[in-house]
């Protein structure tokens, strides 16, 4: 296996922090390692510790690097927040070549060109996304490798971030030793995965409810057009739990994983269980129907609140309707809720690779799936990720140099004899 073939993710949620290995075999792709911890330092999708970060995510690459068998050292590293901001723009450049043909270097001209955006200090650029490309005139091209051409446009949405989310996310992971390859926006990894073709032409809704945070990215025409982070997720169901059985908050999450169901009429009354009440040594039995009262509400308010945001957004009823992922949708129930919430039709979608078969893996398989299209130069992401210089001047800190150069390890050698 080599090194060359193979890429690694880093979602770091709320709850979890999840490293996902793939690999690139003779053009096809699998996921070969999965590795996960708990997430401390996090709250609500924002990093409030650096140190409990930095711990959460080398646990989490320690995981996946010993399922493997390999180190890794290089990851691509997901981004999402309510911090995040699209804006669209043009670019335009003269093709370079003399016989005319248009090359990587034309694309990568014409992206740059369309960086040159007004931003406020406290902003950054992270990502460039083509939306189509037009050779003299000629409009609806998704990938001009190879074309004939004078003039070379670009229409792309530029991803804007806020610089202190951005260099505080790109801290931490410098600090757990690893080197960051590229910063991918979670919600364009995640719908490139999980919206069909048709999703994103006629216009759908993604939304990932995770713990602490729940994003909803609105796709049309083949390309994201807006996208919004609500601080609601699962924790408030654990809350709402931790409150209405008088038990402590890990109590509560174990109980949610195990008998949750948020739909009082599928909850089982037989299904009993006994917990820990906080000021007391003896266990209370509650039945899974006593759960179901305490999360129903709690997850229609949420599914209520994702509505009203997407039509805050100026969107009110999309053909393709609302895809739901994240580890909140796992539990029973939960689709039903959100049919008759958000009146439309639902779907949960799941990554289709082995390991990795659960919502909550969607983001960071989503992260890898976005590269992989740029990599095969295929789909409206042409060239996408080639725009980085903050990027990489911010990755180029004193942590992410630390590991010394051939100088430094022959001073440290003849240091050893003097």
């Amino acid at each position: 296996m080599s090194n060359n073939d193979i890429i690694v993710s880093l979602d770091i949620g709320t709850s979890k922090v999840r490293a996902i290995i793939g690999e690139m075999n003779n053009g096809t792709f699998n996921i070969i390692g999965v590795g996960s911890a708990d997430s401390e330092g996090i709250r609500k999708g924002a990093i409030v510790d650096i140190d409990q970060t930095v711990q959460s995510i080398r646990n989490a690459v320690d995981h996946a690097e010993r399922m493997v068998g390999i180190q890794i050292s290089e990851v691509i590293v997901g981004i999402s927040g309510n911090h995040i901001g699209l804006q669209t723009s043009h670019g335009v450049v003269a093709v370079s070549n003399e016989d005319r043909e248009i090359g990587e270097e034309d694309i990568e001209r014409v992206l740059k060109a369309a960086e040159v955006i007004a931003l406020p200090p406290e902003r950054e650029i992270i990502d460039v996304v083509a939306k189509q490309y037009v050779v003299d005139g000629l409009e609806g091209i998704q990938d001009p490798r190879g074309m004939i051409g004078v003039r070379l446009e670009v229409e792309a949405t530029i991803i804007t971030g806020a610089k202190t989310s951005i260099h505080n996310l790109l801290r931490c992971v410098e600090k757990a030793d690893l080197h960051i390859k590229d910063l991918v926006l979670i919600s364009l990894g995640a719908g490139q995965l999980a919206l069909s073709k048709d999703e994103k032409t006629m216009g759908a809704v993604l939304v990932d409810i995770g713990a602490g945070s729940s994003t909803i990215a609105i796709f049309e025409e083949g390309s994201l057009k807006a996208t919004s982070t609500l601080p609601i997720g699962g924790e408030f169901v654990t809350n709402d739990i931790a409150y209405g059985l008088r038990t402590l908050t890990e109590n509560a999450e174990k109980v949610k994983l195990k008998y949750g169901c948020a739909l009082h009429e599928e909850a089982a009354p037989d299904v009993v269980f006994k917990v820990q009440r906080i000021g007391s040594n003896v266990d209370k039995e509650f039945t899974q129907q006593d759960l179901a009262a305490i999360i129903e509400p709690r997850v229609q308010e949420i599914f209520e609140l994702i509505r009203q945001e997407v039509v805050r957004l100026g969107y009110h009823e999309l053909p393709g309707g609302y895809i739901l992922t994240g580890g909140t949708v796992s539990m029973p129930g939960v689709l039903e809720i959100a049919r008759e919430e958000l009146a439309a039709s639902v779907r949960i979608a799941v990554p289709d690779y082995i390991g990795v078969r659960d919502p909550a893996y969607t983001s960071g398989v989503g992260i890898l799936y976005n590269v992989i299209r740029n990599i095969r130069g295929g789909g409206s992401t042409a060239g996408a990720n080639k725009k980085a210089p903050a990027r990489n001047k911010a990755a180029s800190t004193p942590e992410s140099n630390a590991k010394p150069g051939l100088i430094e390890r022959l001073k440290n050698m003849f240091s050893e004899f003097i």
